[in-house]
């Protein structure tokens, strides 16, 4: 088991498994797999991730707030409750207008062009 995981075997209330710290990004490891993985993750306000390219598609979950997700240079104002699929192999960028917390989900099938 990966000592950054959660507990398995135990409930989480998951928008509490993670808190804000001012001026930064913090990410919290769910569960981690060779085969992908899931992480929490809160954004403080004027806070985000640099321009990326993943080689999979990444399912983002907003628990809490309001996020811009930029995909291939096209805006996404998702609300809580609101998720998107980031495709694999298109820039993207992530963004806090205000601060928010989401659930990221990879799935790695080795298998993406």
């Amino acid at each position: 088991m990966d000592n950054n995981e959660l507990e398995k075997s135990t409930a989480y209330i998951t928008v509490e498994i993670i808190e804000y710290i001012p001026n930064s990004v913090v990410i919290k490891t769910i569960l981690k797999k060779s085969t992908g993985n899931i992480s929490v993750m809160s954004f403080d306000s004027g806070e985000g991730l640099t321009e990326k390219i993943s080689p999979f598609d990444t399912f983002a979950q907003i628990i809490e707030g309001k996020a811009e997700i930029v995909i291939d240079g096209q805006s996404f104002l998702l609300d809580t409750g609101q998720s998107i699929i980031i495709p694999a192999h298109k820039p993207n960028v992530i963004k806090a207008n205000e601060r928010f917390k989401m659930i990221l989900t990879i799935i790695k099938s080795g298998y993406e062009l």
